[in-house]
């Protein structure tokens, strides 16, 4: 296997700049993630890697090689699609080995690599069937199949979870995870889901408008967002920002005035603030309470509740007309109308400047 290196790669189709200079590494076995809205440039630069996009400027490299304009078959990359593109009059053997059969490769080494595929993938039962006979997640591991035959540097994914229904979903992440812990293998995976970022990747690379806005961890980017842009990308239920002023506290602290003339204060650290500075206050749902004790408490009215056995969100509004969401406990119950008291805990609390950038990131192992 090996790294993939961009430095400085662009895309332009026409006069409209796709990818406005990318600068990116994923190590050698890394599982690594492109996220972000649609039209934000992930599968663009997906098949940048792949060659199935010319790169308009800038180097790309895969084990240490120059691939910026190799061909596409040369690149010893493998891509699996959102849409499966399985022969219908092949059987699964067949499809997953027809590639290798393009290529010149013997019958018994087609053989050899389609029965490995098979049975780390769990369709060594399946082989003479057609892909009409079988499921959609069936499927789908019959074009990851088709990949792994190659023996590829990198495996490049585009949204291939994204036409299964959600318990699929769930058993193609699992499955899709203990696939990358076998090879070991290199891993790019595009997705528009959040939660697949979450589960799945070693690194998540947030793009938005063809720039990286953060790369890290799932968790560093959920508890340091960088800025507002992915503090509201990143989980779900998404974090729910309300205006606030900031001033200096005694004892290295800031003084926030939320709506409603509730105050927080919080650790600068390296923070600087001037007297009423106007701020985003950003904190989870998860990290909110109904009525229990916090360190600042905000009026609301209760506009919907969803009951989803496990947990209740409460979706409500406080007194400036911010909307807010609460993650609760799911025995909580509420009618929509009644007053409720959110409590805010300050550690749980990010603060974003006039420039969207985050000054001040919530802590809650403190």
């Amino acid at each position: 296997m090996a790294e993939v290196s961009l430095r400085d790669v662009k895309k332009q189709f026409g006069e409209v700049a796709v990818i406005k200079g990318v600068d990116l590494d994923v190590a050698d076995g890394e599982f690594c993630v492109f996220v972000g809205p649609s039209g934000c440039g992930k599968s663009t630069l997906l098949r940048m890697i792949a060659g199935l996009e010319e790169i308009s400027s800038g180097e790309l490299k895969i084990g240490g090689r120059d691939m910026t304009s190799v061909a596409p078959a040369d690149r010893g990359v493998a891509m699996v699609f959102q849409s499966y593109a399985l022969y219908p009059h092949m059987t699964v053997a067949q499809n997953i080995g027809f590639g290798l059969r393009m290529t010149g490769h013997p019958k018994a080494e087609i053989a050899r690599r389609t029965k490995i595929a098979a049975d780390m993938l769990q369709l060594d039962q399946l082989l003479a069937r057609k892909p009409s006979q079988l499921s959609g997640g069936q499927r789908q591991r019959v074009a990851i199949g088709r990949a792994i035959v190659r023996e590829p540097q990198v495996f490049l994914f585009d949204e291939p979870l994204s036409n299964l229904d959600a318990a699929l979903r769930v058993q193609m992440r699992i499955e899709i995870g203990k696939l990358h812990q076998d090879l070991k293998a290199t891993m790019i995976y595009v997705t528009h889901d959040q939660v697949e970022a979450m589960t799945m990747a070693d690194k998540i690379v947030v793009l938005n408008a063809g720039v990286i806005e953060q790369v890290g961890s799932p968790l560093e980017l959920y508890h340091r967002p960088g800025n507002l842009f992915v503090a509201g990308f990143i989980g779900s239920p998404k974090m729910n920002f309300i205006k606030a002023t900031a001033s200096p506290a005694p004892g290295g602290m800031i003084a926030l005035t939320l709506p409603g003339g509730a105050l927080l204060t919080v650790p600068a650290g390296a923070a600087k603030v001037t007297a009423g500075q106007l701020v985003t206050v950003g904190v989870r749902p998860e990290h909110l309470t109904v009525g229990g004790p916090a360190d600042a408490i905000l009026p609301a009215k209760l506009r919907l509740a969803e009951y989803l056995g496990s947990e209740t969100m409460f979706y409500v509004q406080l007194a400036d007309g911010s909307d807010f969401s609460v993650k609760a406990d799911g025995l909580a119950k509420a009618a929509p109308g009644a007053d409720l008291a959110i409590g805010v805990p300050a550690a749980a609390c990010h603060v974003f400047d006039a420039d969207g950038r985050a000054i001040i990131n919530g802590d809650l192992t403190k």
